[in-house]
């Protein structure tokens, strides 16, 4: 027969196993990689519109040539820009063409890991990530399985709750007396870290791509509806086995491909349908539904609020809108939330006493419903379960590393706010730090004393160039270093412990408003317990190429501490970019001609002076070689874009016929391995492998069916694909075609990635000030802070 205290230890461990089990909300489905967006982004409305509301620009490619989508990067770049009216967008941001499109990541991914196993090639960084990613995914799939499943016998059981269930089985058993077995424990020693495991890139297993039966019989079912036959190979890959069967019973499913319109997938399922297609038919909705999430996401929302959703499908011609999203959520197509609406100040709500029993009802709290695609819903609530386990885990006393006197010690040998990060970094599981470019500093401080201490530190930049400045900063040649790409892949790192996490006590994260919610959920669920994070980056930038603004929604959740760097940018460049973040343009003095403002009057003049710039003013006034002098510029398109620009300077710099693809040896080229990652390159040469590239003092070898996909020059690029990268000398070209593409991050990223010179052509007169003074970043509906609420108090 049980004791009294037995049986109330009992119920204690029964409760805290339900605690321990039924705290998370259940999750459905995995994480699994989308095929594909939009060749050519709409942009969303500053009302909450979803992109894909208008139908100004379209993918020639799509039409025509069957050519791939747009990366990443280009499609985040034209997110930015305001909305433009029916009647056509600028053509500046136009951005339709092929050439500056990437690959398909899941045809890339098919084709590339199936090929490196079955010529037993060791993976690059590319394949490895993409199969690393996928891993990933399906150890979050797992995990939210596992929080739905019932608790076996306590084996599942964690903390407080084992802990509890022991002691009432050990005097169950009489293994223990009453009074030792819930006794508190000694604290225990820290036990040593295990090795490392270095593994090898991972190979997954690569999904057989479809075969030449199953593209025949899509390219049938494509020509019957008159649709490029081009698209074939895609749309198989889109759609799976049986697609040509998918694509006669629904041919609005089409949408999935990237780069097809909602009017090309009508025109297709009238020529299949006949007298049965209608727009009010239920597949069409559905689909039409599905695809506006897929654009929203492409100007970086991770959901959408359900009147934006339906107002969009009205302007698609869905006669029922509401009935459309009903039945794509019916489908299991999209998730619906209902996201309790908390203002900053409000006070909470009471409850009203009912007549009679003096017993009285909470007030109802008002919620914004959203909806949202299962890919991102789950990435996003990983990430919040993520990072709550990281402010969680740490220790309050010590942590799990050095004794607190010990970070103390540290913090008092660095000064100012580098002092500041090392005692928050102390104390506290995830920390925030935002500053500027000379403000990198302080966390590669952190990282040294941290390492001082017998921390396993590690730093992840964006970029390689990124990692060899950290690098700098440290006092290391790299070691310590990563690429977040390489990081999650495992080229690079610490390699992963017996558990399959990274083997590490802290991760310094810069350049973090990079980070997109898919990317910081696989980062965080990397994490050991026990883990410290750091965040770092200058909130000024703009926002990540896919979707979600993690760093930003961090920092409005005040969850944990915020350590804002207090070390300015120096020199005219610094003051001019420090005013563009506070809204202020500013005119600054350049004694050293630092800062050259070129008035111009129409775009040709704007690409005239450009190279002039290049090629002969900044190397001569200045002594910066065109070779290390970036152009920025606000789109690909128009007559000062991206493409004319790459043009006219090649024709300057490096002219020649082009023999391979365009490109000759010693362009510059801009290689996207992956959507939303740009590494600048050289082409070395090019034979019957590929094109030979050298990107960060790698050799790159580009398979010759994919450089029209990933390879493009880059004597100009975009301020996303610049984001993240810095040059002696940096060329920012504001044609007057372009003004709609301008805001305060535009021109805040753009203006502060020359270290040495800043040259403006300044070709869109008010527009400009009116610019960094008016337009702030532009707003993406993220549900974020709302998953994080209930889980971390607010920090004060």
């Amino acid at each position: 027969m049980s004791t009294e205290p037995e049986t109330a230890a009992a119920q204690e461990a029964e409760a805290a196993a339900a605690q321990e089990t039924g705290a998370v909300t259940p999750k459905t489905g995995a994480v699994t990689p989308e095929t594909g967006g939009a060749a050519d982004t709409e942009t969303a409305a500053s009302d909450g519109t979803p992109p894909g509301s208008d139908d100004s620009a379209g993918p020639d490619a799509a039409e025509t040539e069957g050519r791939p989508q747009s990366t990443s990067a280009e499609q985040a770049e034209q997110a930015e820009a305001p909305a433009v009216p029916e009647t056509g967008a600028t053509a500046a941001t136009d951005d339709s063409a092929g050439p500056d499109a990437a690959a398909e990541p899941d045809a890339v991914e098919g084709a590339v890991t199936e090929s490196a196993v079955a010529e037993g090639k060791e993976l690059s960084e590319t394949e490895a990530e993409i199969a690393a990613q996928r891993e990933l995914r399906e150890r979050i799939a797992e995990r939210k399985a596992a929080k739905q499943g019932p608790v076996d016998a306590g084996a599942k059981l964690s903390g407080t709750a084992a802990d509890l269930l022991a002691a009432v089985r050990a005097v169950e058993s009489g293994e223990k007396p009453v009074a030792s077995a819930f006794s508190e424990p000694g604290p225990a020693p820290r036990k040593a870290a295990p090795e490392p495991v270095r593994r090898p890139q991972p190979v997954a297993p690569a999904p057989s791509g479809p075969g030449d039966e199953t593209v025949g019989a899509v390219r049938a079912v494509l020509a019957e509806g008159g649709a490029p036959a081009a698209l074939a190979e895609r749309t198989a890959a889109a759609l799976g086995e049986g697609a040509d069967a998918l694509l006669r019973e629904d041919p609005w499913q089409l949408l999935r491909v990237g780069g097809v319109r909602t009017e090309q997938a009508d025109g297709f399922a009238r020529a299949l349908l006949g007298a049965e297609c209608g727009p009010d038919d239920e597949r069409r909705g559905r689909a039409i539904t599905a695809w506006l999430l897929e654009q929203a996401a492409v100007a970086g929302h991770t959901a959408l609020d359900a009147a934006a959703l339906t107002a969009a499908l009205g302007q698609r011609a869905v006669p029922d809108p509401d009935a459309a999203v009903q039945s794509a959520i019916a489908e299991g197509d999209i998730l619906v939330f209902q996201d309790a609406v908390e203002t900053p100040g409000a006070p909470a709500p009471v409850r009203e006493e009912a007549e009679g029993d003096g017993e009285g009802e909470a007030a109802e709290q008002p919620v914004r419903v959203l909806v949202g695609l299962e890919q991102y819903a789950l990435a996003e609530e990983s990430l919040a379960d993520g990072l709550a386990r990281v402010i969680n885990s740490l220790s309050k006393d010590e942590g799990p590393g050095s004794p607190a006197a010990d970070w103390e010690s540290a913090a008092g040998e660095a000064s100012g706010s580098t002092a500041e990060l090392i005692r928050a970094v102390a104390g506290h599981g995830l920390v925030l730090h935002t500053g500027g470019e000379a403000a990198r500093a302080e966390p590669a401080r952190l990282a040294a004393a941290a390492a001082g201490l017998g921390l396993r530190v590690w730093a992840a930049t964006h970029s390689s160039a990124g990692r060899g400045r950290v690098a700098g900063l440290i006092g290391s040649d790299e070691a310590g270093t990563a690429t977040v790409a390489g990081l999650l892949s495992g080229a690079e790192g610490p390699g992963r412990d017996r558990d399959g996490a990274l083997a590490l006590d802290l991760l310094v994260v810069l350049d973090a408003p990079q980070l997109d919610v898919e990317t910081a959920a696989m980062l965080v669920e990397s994490l050991p317990d026990g883990a410290r994070l750091v965040l770092s980056g200058d909130p000024g930038l703009l926002w990540s190429a896919g979707p979600g603004r993690v760093f930003a929604d961090l920092l409005a959740a005040r969850c944990c501490p915020q350590v804002v760097s207090r070390v300015p940018d120096p020199g005219p460049i610094g003051e001019l970019v420090s005013g563009i973040g506070i809204g202020e343009l500013t005119q600054v003095e350049a004694p050293g001609k630092e800062v050259v403002i070129v008035p111009v009057r129409d775009a040709g003049e704007a690409v005239h002076r450009t190279v002039q710039l290049v090629a002969d003013s900044v190397p001569r006034a200045i002594g910066v070689p065109p070779q290390d002098t970036q152009v920025i510029t606000p789109g690909h398109g128009g007559a000062a874009g991206t493409r004319a620009l790459n043009t006219a300077l090649k024709e300057r710099l490096n002219p020649g016929p082009g023999r391979f693809g365009g490109f000759d040896p010693g362009d510059r080229v801009a290689h996207v391995p992956a959507p939303g990652r740009t590494t600048p390159g050289r082409v070395v040469r090019a034979d019957a492998e590929g094109l030979h590239l050298e990107c960060d003092g790698a050799p790159v070898v580009v398979p010759k069916e994919q450089v029209e996909q990933t390879v493009r020059h880059a004597w100009a690029l975009t301020a996303h694909q610049a984001v993240g990268l810095s040059w002696p000398a940096a060329v920012v070209v504001l044609p007057g075609d372009a003004t709609a593409a301008l805001s305060r991050p535009w021109v805040y990223t753009a203006f502060s990635r020359g270290e040495r010179h800043l040259s403006v052509v300044q070709g869109a007169e008010q527009a400009l000030p009116r610019a960094v003074s008016e337009i702030p970043p532009k707003p993406r509906t993220t549900r974020l802070q709302t998953l994080l609420r209930p889980q971390v108090p607010t920090t004060p």
